[in-house]
């Protein structure tokens, strides 16, 4: 039976949930449009003066680009001069999501447009001037290259998907602990297993797991002892860490002990922390960079061959990998639009963090409020007597979690 219930939000009211850095990428975004910008001005002026039909062609073509990356640049001054608007319930933070999803679409219909032409080349072939074709195309990876240089400078932001769910490793930091006998190295090992301490020595001396054993010590005076087996190479606990990972480990080696503190550390996987306005302005860049070097490469064996066939097999191959780039970017925008729980993980770890002593998670919602920030809802069935702070303060070590309502239902 239900006896009583107990809500309480995010302390804190501040819906500012921007990404880290959101004002240099701001700028960074700014500083390609204007590079872009001068080159389209430089090559619809030459191509006036010097009547070059191409010229002209591939400047209406930057400004396409420009266009792009300025949906980007507006997106990211609207998100941070409304951050603090309250009409937006969970802040502007997915402003930047909304941006790359549209960019995708746009993306996507350049590599329909791309694919049509080309495949209508392949049949119905057009004369190439190539003296001023292959000079343009290089003169356009050239900037696409400084765009891409500017806008990943001082972060990484990578334009294609792989599909992992994360880069990092996940396990907390190392420690490394000075003993009578030499030194060991201890850290909680989660990658793709439950977590486990694990020790081992710096040298190759062996480690007895008779000898070692690890009691961790919790702020609320929680003490749980864990024996170690050998697996070789290192000593593992044989039990696993419950959540969160925020206590005092003492490891006895022999008749000593050495205390070691460990702070909650928080991997964000998927695409929780990830920029997506910086991201599709990356992919423009790139797909563009991509097309310029298909292009050049097939018009250098088409002038030196006659292979004329090569130009368009050249714009299919570059309309494959925008479209392949495209779909990437439309899911995963796709899927923060909608609210897809963004890092599975996390929200494992939320729910261990809160089931390790006893109580239950009923319900649990996790989204994506902006780059490197989530929102959670959780609700908590408990026969203990313990308010909605009580596992505030257990959730505390989640530090991306920028708002967090917890509902308690007391069981009778």
């Amino acid at each position: 039976m239900i006896e009583s219930t107990s809500v309480k939000p995010s302390a804190s009211h501040n819906h500012a949930f921007l990404g880290k850095g959101h004002e240099k990428s701001e700028r960074k975004t700014w500083a390609v449009i204007w590079l872009c910008g001068a080159m389209m001005v430089a090559e619809i002026v030459g191509g006036l003066l010097f009547g070059s039909i191409a010229l002209i062609a591939d400047g209406l073509h930057m400004s396409t680009h420009a266009g792009a990356l300025l949906l980007a640049a507006l997106a990211y001054s609207y998100a941070r001069r409304h951050a603090d608007d309250p009409s937006f319930t969970f802040g502007t933070g997915k402003l930047g999501d909304l941006a790359g999803f549209t960019s995708a679409i746009i993306l996507a219909m350049i590599a329909l447009l791309i694919g049509y032409e080309s495949v209508n080349r392949i049949f119905a072939p057009v004369p190439i001037h190539f003296a001023e074709a292959i000079p343009i195309a290089c003169l356009g990876l050239a900037v696409n290259i400084a765009s891409a240089w500017l806008l990943s400078s001082g972060g990484h932001h990578h334009g294609h998907s792989h599909g992992h769910a994360s880069d990092e490793h996940d396990h907390d930091e190392t420690h490394h602990i000075t003993t009578d006998n030499g030194g060991v190295v201890l850290e909680v090992f989660e990658e793709g297993v439950p977590p486990r301490f694990r020790l081992r020595a710096e040298t190759d001396a062996a480690l007895p797991a008779r000898a070692v054993s690890i009691e961790t010590l919790r702020p609320d005076g929680t003490r749980q002892l864990f024996a170690l087996q050998d697996q070789g190479a290192y000593l593992e606990s044989c039990d696993e860490i419950p959540e969160p990972h925020a206590f005092t480990a003492y490891v006895r080696i022999g008749p000593q002990d050495y205390p070691v503190i460990f702070e909650e550390h928080e991997h964000v996987h998927g695409s929780a922390g990830r920029d997506n306005n910086m991201r599709a302005a990356v992919i423009h860049v790139l797909a563009d960079a991509a097309v310029s070097v298909l292009v050049i490469a097939g018009l250098v064996l088409a002038r030196s061959f006659g292979w004329l066939w090569m130009d368009p097999l050249a714009g299919i191959l570059g309309a494959t990998v925008i479209a392949s780039w495209s779909y990437g970017l439309i899911r995963d925008t796709g899927a923060i639009l909608l609210d897809r729980n963004p890092d599975r993980h996390m929200a494992n770890r939320l729910r261990q963090a809160v089931e390790s002593e006893g109580d239950q998670v009923a319900d649990l919602h996790l989204w994506r409020l902006g780059p490197g920030h989530l929102g959670a809802i959780v609700s908590i069935i408990t026969k203990q007597s313990r308010e909605a702070d009580y596992y505030r303060a257990r959730l505390a070590g989640f530090r991306s979690l920028s708002h967090l309502t917890v509902e308690v239902l007391h069981k009778a």
